[in-house]
């Protein structure tokens, strides 16, 4: 049966928050432009430092999608950033700890597309109640990636071998395709680990996060309903936003934008777990 992404307030629809002026114009719904205004953010976030859903996926959440439905939009409408920002590293990927790129490409896109399918089949009621949990590891992952990670010597040996890369590499991507947060933290840790360069690992993290989550959004669109015009709302949002980021990138004080992001994820658990 096809997963089905409604609004919670299904008797207003969506246009039920919509703002109208004398002259009879009828202008966009506000959480509409707070969609897009936190897009704009989470794509110069992502650019910047990481961790943009975890703007998206409240704001979606204050639009009125259900937690999975919010989960979901925000993978769909994140993945043309992801892409962009994918292919202007692309020169920079390399495989590691004797994993090729190609293997590590078809780990990602199996791991993706199975995190996906075991989202898919997660009633809502039961996502709703794993979703504080959910955004609690996320927030305690990129605090930890953010601030006590200590970097590894350029010139130091892989930690873990091809195996073990491997079956870490695959559980990171389907935790991708489920939910996704910090899973740029986390495979950071495991590509440096593994023994590449932090310049190297960051541009293979952005294509392998690309490729788990192409298999996520191929599923997403085949099985779901999605409200398109919210999508192109934080798409378009979202990718010029990671251009201003690239602008930004040496102008602001990335260490403000983590804190920043980690208050976010602390006071959504909090939220959700009061919510629950």
């Amino acid at each position: 049966m096809d997963a089905s992404i409604r609004w919670h307030d299904e008797g207003a629809g969506r246009g039920g928050g919509q703002v109208t002026v004398n002259a009879g114009v009828s202008l966009m719904p506000f959480h509409d432009i707070v969609l897009i205004l936190v897009a704009l953010f989470a794509g110069a976030q992502n650019a910047l430092a990481g961790g943009g859903s975890f703007l998206t996926f409240p704001a979606l959440l204050y639009a009125g999608l259900d937690p999975r439905a919010a989960n979901i939009t925000s993978a769909i409408a994140l993945f043309p950033g992801q892409i962009t920002t994918s292919l202007a590293g692309r020169r920079l990927v390399r495989g590691a700890a004797g994993l090729s790129v190609a293997k590590l490409f078809w780990i990602s896109l199996v791991g993706g597309a199975l995190g996906a399918i075991l989202l898919l089949a997660t009633p809502v009621s039961v996502f709703t109640h794993l979703v504080p949990f959910l955004v609690l590891f996320a927030t305690v992952v990129f605090a930890w990636g953010s601030f006590f990670q200590k970097s590894r010597a350029a010139d130091a040996g892989p930690v873990v071998g091809a195996r073990s890369a491997a079956v870490i590499q695959f559980f990171i991507a389907v935790y991708g395709g489920y939910f996704g947060g910090g899973i740029g933290i986390l495979m950071l840790a495991a590509l440096t680990a593994a023994g590449l360069a932090v310049r190297n690992a960051g541009a293979t993290k952005n294509v392998m996060a690309g490729v788990m989550n192409a298999a996520a959004v191929v599923l997403f669109i085949w099985r779901t309903k999605v409200d398109w015009m919210i999508v192109l709302y934080v798409a378009v949002a979202a990718i010029a936003g990671g251009q201003l980021g690239v602008f930004l990138l040496r102008r602001i004080n990335e260490t403000v934008l983590r804190v920043g992001i980690t208050a976010i994820g602390a006071a959504l658990t909090v939220g959700l777990f009061l919510r629950a």
